[in-house]
């Protein structure tokens, strides 16, 4: 039936040579894949967009990061630097506000228009003056749509310059320069996509900056160029052989969207997928037990929260918020229903990153919680609302939530969605409450502690939109110091001061932080070289192989 279904789908997004090659490898004892593809089983309904100038999700992350190229990337042989990507070299100005990136020589697009400087400054105007949720990374640096095409300006084909506002640690810049809101676009071919719209309160400019056209599109030069997305249903990657570096081992790479890990591992297992995504530790054991199949593991930079929005009068109160904290049971999630993909972590910055706090001091205690609960003013409990995405283990994790709660008299009601409905309510400030995920934009501690402390403009026009303005919270010293931070050279130092910003965060904040990803996956053994990276912008596919 896996087979059959995969086969359906398959003939309906590929033609020529690969619908041939699919078509030739008849199921018998199982029905192998292509040799020349790689086909993934992954939970991809939390793609909203491909445009890199608007795109903020895990999945999206991953298929920009192997289609479009940045001007620096992560080093994965010492993930405390970063390593050029289109930059040759760069230099910082000794005032610490100018950088000067030179690209490397006669690189293309996939398009096959060269690549330039100008490229690389529109990239930025664009995500700029777009001004979707991942600008913040750019706009941090006192940019903004008027000074824009000043601060970050081609000087000749060559070169680009990049100015910022303070003298800032220079391994902060250079990280947030590898986020995908940072990729180059070919502004020759989005140009012809351009769609005109009417300025407005919100949107001053006459354009879209290709926006409409790139949520499907492409315009890139990475390993792989994007041929097709279909929301809930499957990404397709073609090789690019415009790409400068080492050309991919394979023609095609194909992220089919299953939800369920007992689907995956099936399907694993009957040889229709090559890596499966999202398995949990049932289907992880079975995996450990066939002898085709092997898996691979790596500490990922992605942390799962629970978020209690302060619009609602109960949630917002720091009693609740604490009690919150104390009607979770840590243990038997961390026995359980993570066993193998996470690890119980209860601060904001995962275990790796410069100043990460390894302190776990909240355990299930119902009598502390009620008694937190009656200081609030709630001793007979509330109703209250999680929105929650249909996939494991973030609804095993709210069901046990649900029970803890209950002891202590809170009736929760579970909302399930899909990623992109619950992700949209989330940004949209109307949730009760809400589980997720949040990983690391860039490596650097800033990225986590900004956007859980951060909230310059607390309405809901606010267009700073991190995590702590989702879920309506202010916490204005904390945000100084996580803007002191930023400025502080002296590693040693600055690692002291983001303890101290989760030491108070973890005393008083509106998030329940429950655990630190461990990402595995499950995969045939006739791969080779597939690894999995700290971050999903760093699950690079190139270099995979099939024996």
């Amino acid at each position: 039936m896996i087979v059959s279904k995969f086969n359906r789908t398959f003939r309906l997004l590929s033609a020529g040579a690969a619908l041939s090659i699919m078509m030739a490898a008849a199921p018998a004892a199982f029905a192998e894949t292509p040799k020349d593809t790689l086909v993934e089983g992954f939970a991809i309904d939390d793609i909203i967009t491909m445009d890199p100038g608007e795109a903020f999700e895990l999945s999206t992350a991953e298929v920009t990061s192997n289609t479009y190229s940045l001007l620096v990337r992560l080093d994965m042989s010492d993930t405390s630097k970063v390593k050029g990507d289109l930059a040759d070299s760069w230099t910082v100005s000794d005032d610490g506000l100018t950088y000067t990136f030179k690209l490397k020589s006669g690189l293309k697009f996939a398009s096959g228009n060269p690549i330039t400087a100008e490229d690389v400054a529109w990239s930025f105007e664009r995500a700029v003056k777009l001004d979707k949720s991942p600008a913040f990374i750019i706009t941090q640096f006192g940019i903004n749509g008027d000074n824009v095409t000043e601060k970050a300006k081609a000087t000749d084909e060559n070169t680009f310059v990049f100015t910022v506002d303070k003298p800032y640690a220079p391994s902060f810049v250079l990280n947030c320069l590898t986020a995908t809101v940072a990729s180059v676009v070919d502004k020759k071919l989005v140009m012809e996509h351009i769609k005109s719209v009417t300025p407005s309160a919100d949107y001053k400019y006459d354009n879209d900056f290709g926006n409409e056209w790139l949520k499907t599109g492409y315009a890139g030069s990475g390993a792989f160029k994007l041929r097709e997305w279909r929301a809930n249903e499957v990404v397709v990657m073609e090789r690019n052989d415009n790409y400068y570096g080492d050309k991919a081992k394979l023609n095609r790479v194909i992220y089919r969207f299953m939800k369920e890990s007992s689907a995956q591992r099936l399907a694993l297992e009957a040889g229709d997928i090559d890596i499966a995504r999202n398995l949990e530790p049932g289907d992880l054991d079975a995996i450990a037990k066939n002898a085709d199949l092997t898996t691979v593991a790596a500490p990922k930079g992605t942390v799962y929260y629970v978020s209690l929005n302060s619009k609602n009068d109960n949630l917002k109160k720091p009693e609740v918020q604490e009690a919150f904290k104390y009607l979770v049971d840590y243990d038997a999630i961390g026995s359980t229903l993570i066993k193998g993909i996470g690890e119980i972590h209860q601060t904001f910055l995962p275990k790796g990153q410069l100043g990460a706090l390894d302190e776990n001091p909240y355990k299930l205690d119902v009598a502390k919680a009620k008694e937190l609960l009656s200081k609030a003013g709630l001793k007979d409990g509330f109703s209250v609302t999680m929105d929650v995405r249909n996939t494991q283990p973030v609804t095993g994790i709210a069901e046990s939530i649900q029970q803890s709660l209950a002891q202590a008299g809170i009736k929760m009601e579970i909302i399930p969605g899909d990623g992109k409905q619950t992700l949209t309510k989330f940004r949209a400030r109307t949730h009760d409450m809400y589980i997720g995920q949040w990983g690391s934009d860039y490596f650097d501690p800033n990225s986590n502690a900004d956007t859980f402390t951060t909230n310059p403009d607390n309405s809901d026009a606010g267009t700073v939109k991190t995590l702590a303005w989702r879920n309506t919270w202010e916490a204005p010293e904390l945000d100084k110091e996580t803007k002191a931070a930023l400025l502080e050279r002296d590693g040693a130092k600055r690692a002291a001061m983001y303890e101290d910003i989760q030491k108070k965060f973890l005393a008083n904040s509106p998030f329940v932080i429950i655990f630190q990803q461990i990402e595995v996956a499950g995969a045939r053994k006739s791969l080779k070289d597939f690894k999995l990276g700290p971050s999903f912008d760093t699950n690079y596919v190139g270099p995979i192989g099939k024996e």
